[in-house]
């Protein structure tokens, strides 16, 4: 399992307000644009962790950057710039990593699909991208 090398400067949605869903948290931890995030038991977004206790439920991605009690986007579902993901194959799963708030190409301790590796309508398909899906409703055992 390798993490997904991010830019955080490079964080932007695609398609913003045509498939997007967004959300507003109060980040619980200084949040860096790019990371994968979970809702804790305070209603407040943390590092999502796929081999830590209680970290388990993929919320998004963060879209802006604060630190605690600061507000801060969270991207639950839509198409993303700033990851590298040239190297993956077309369609390939993204998952969340052992490592605190990354995404990696392989499942970690637990296997939560986070998004896929998707290509843009370029000519020539040269150009992919991050899609990322949060779904809500599930937990990793």
């Amino acid at each position: 399992m390798a993490d997904i090398v991010l830019d955080a400067t490079k964080i932007a949605r695609i398609f913003p307000g045509r498939q997007d869903e967004v959300y507003d948290f109060i980040a619980a931890v200084t949040i860096t644009k790019g990371l994968a995030l979970y809702v804790d038991a305070n209603g407040k977004v943390d590092l999502y962790d796929s081999n830590g206790s209680g970290t388990l439920q993929f919320a998004g991605i963060a879209l802006t950057g604060g630190g605690a009690g600061q507000a801060i986007s969270v991207l639950k579902q839509g198409y993303v710039y700033g990851f590298t993901v040239s190297a993956l194959a077309y369609w390939a799963p993204l998952y969340g990593s052992n490592t605190a708030g990354a995404i990696a190409d392989a499942a970690g301790t637990s296997s939560i699909i986070v998004g896929r590796v998707a290509p843009m309508s370029d000519s020539g398909l040269l150009t992919k991208v991050t899609y990322i899906q949060a779904s809500w409703n599930v937990l990793s055992a």
